[in-house]
């Protein structure tokens, strides 16, 4: 699994790269807007799966913000998103090793046996998408774009609650995205669908999103609707 989500991660970065040299140029039928363009204009249910390096894959939920355009063509989306979901046993297998070795280390010649069980591990990220949006024919708009955020992991399972390997496990750490999509737009609502590839400094993972956006705003010009 890890060589496939790093392989598709490749995959994703080359794709970003390839669409963000042409958005530009297909951008052009947005207008040039500025910060006072910047208003709430609609918000997303997102559903998705996620498959990650150190846990197994999982069902994803999320809320986005359109907030809509600071400059030509570039949105601004803010995102929070969840996902709950159990270590990969090699993971469970290799904080046995540690901690076995740790007690040995205290107490020579001792033979622990250490069993963690099953480690739940879940993420809550608060981020903000910066995303290149362009129109292509049938009435879609794409886009792509890179994002930050914080994401609160937190670690739980019988055998580790009220330990330090519950405390490595819970944390506040940085992550940023790369990803793509596409949407189709009506006056009062779209579909859209994205790719996206998160990156932590010890956990990384490919998404693929669903969503139904509601509008509340007006549609900026370029923008077209079916």
């Amino acid at each position: 699994m890890r060589p496939r989500v790093m392989g598709w991660g490749r995959s994703w970065l080359w794709l970003l790269g390839l669409a963000t040299a042409v958005a530009p140029l297909a951008a052009q039928d947005l207008a040039d807007f500025d910060y006072e363009n910047l208003s709430f204009r609609g918000f997303s249910l997102e559903f998705g799966h996620l498959w990650a390096n150190r846990v197994e894959e999982a069902n994803t939920v999320g809320l986005r913000v359109d907030l809509g355009y600071l400059g030509p063509g570039l949105r601004i989306v803010p995102t929070i998103s969840y996902w709950s979901s159990q270590l990969d046993r090699s993971e469970v297998a290799a904080l046995e090793a540690s901690i076995e070795r740790l007690i040995n280390q205290d107490e020579p010649g001792t033979a622990p046996d250490v069993k963690l069980g099953t480690i739940d591990w879940s993420d809550l990220a608060v981020g903000v998408d910066a995303q290149i949006v362009w129109s292509v024919p049938f009435n879609l708009l794409t886009f792509a774009g890179v994002g930050a955020g914080v994401h609160f992991l937190n670690g739980d399972g019988e055998a580790i609650r009220g330990t330090f390997v519950e405390d490595l496990l819970d944390s506040a750490n940085p992550g940023i995205n790369v990803h793509t999509g596409i949407e189709y737009p009506w006056e009062r609502f779209r579909l859209h669908a994205e790719g996206r590839f998160e990156l932590l400094e010890d956990l990384n993972y490919f998404e693929l999103r669903v969503g139904g956006q509601i509008m509340v705003g007006p549609s900026a010009p370029g923008e077209r609707g079916g």
